[in-house]
């Protein structure tokens, strides 16, 4: 004959009925607050970085020269000039006048705007002109004909 089967005891404190206290876990670390912060940083660096790029070349820009080399042509007599340069914040005119053509000047000019402008007018013999402004390596020109006609070109 066989025995009956034991069963362990029901209650009580060593019993199964009650179960088994849970060990206490430490308190669970969020993640998000360290992911923004690296975000934070990332992003902060990154402006950073653009800011002082960009300060960079804006500076080495406005310590660059460039030549402006201003030049007329044409069968006009006598015409009358007035050509400017700007650079290093300055602006300088200078006006010729009764000039024999061709003519032709260069400048040398730095800052952050830099360049220039040429104005050629007739007199009331007339004629034609073509004036011509070249800033680093643009050039820009105008063409006039007849009595007190005036051709402007500028480059910056």
């Amino acid at each position: 004959m066989s025995q009956p089967p034991v069963y362990p005891p029901q209650g009580g404190p060593q019993g199964w009925a009650t179960p088994p206290p849970v060990p206490p876990q430490g308190k669970k670390r969020r993640k998000w607050p360290w992911v923004l912060l690296g975000v934070l940083i990332l992003l902060v660096g990154g402006c950073t970085a653009l800011v002082v790029g960009i300060g960079y070349e804006v500076d080495k820009e406005s310590k660059r020269e460039v030549t402006v080399e201003y030049e007329v042509t044409g069968d006009a007599k006598g015409v009358a000039i007035a050509y400017t340069a700007y650079g290093d914040g300055n602006l300088s005119q200078n006006q010729l006048s009764d000039v024999e053509l061709p003519w032709s000047k260069k400048q040398k000019t730095k800052g952050f705007v830099k360049g220039g402008a040429l104005a050629v007018t007739m007199g009331a013999s007339g004629g034609s002109v073509r004036c011509k402004v070249t800033v680093d390596g643009a050039t820009r020109t105008a063409t006039a004909s007849g009595a007190f006609a005036t051709a402007v070109c500028d480059g910056f």
